[in-house]
C-alpha cells in the first residue's frame, strides 16, 4: 500500500493527512506538535488502515 502523508503545524498542534495512493482516500489526525513524527504518522497509518477496512466491508453488502 502506498500511502502519502502530509504535516502541517499549527501552533502547539501537528496535522497529518494521511492519503491512500490507489483509492485516494484520505484521514487526517491531529496531536501536540511535540509528538514523535513517528507515532503521529503510525497513528495515522492506522486509522487509515481502519477506513479502508471499514469502506471494502460496506461494498460487499
Amino acid at each position: 500500500m502506498e500511502v502519502l502523508f502530509e504535516y502541517i503545524q499549527i501552533g502547539a498542534i501537528m496535522k497529518v493527512t494521511a492519503v491512500d495512493a490507489q483509492s485516494g482516500t484520505e484521514v487526517v489526525i491531529q496531536g501536540p506538535a511535540s509528538t514523535p513524527q513517528s507515532l503521529l504518522q503510525r497513528t495515522a497509518l492506522t486509522k487509515l488502515r481502519y477506513v479502508l477496512d471499514k469502506k471494502g466491508k460496506e461494498t460487499e453488502r
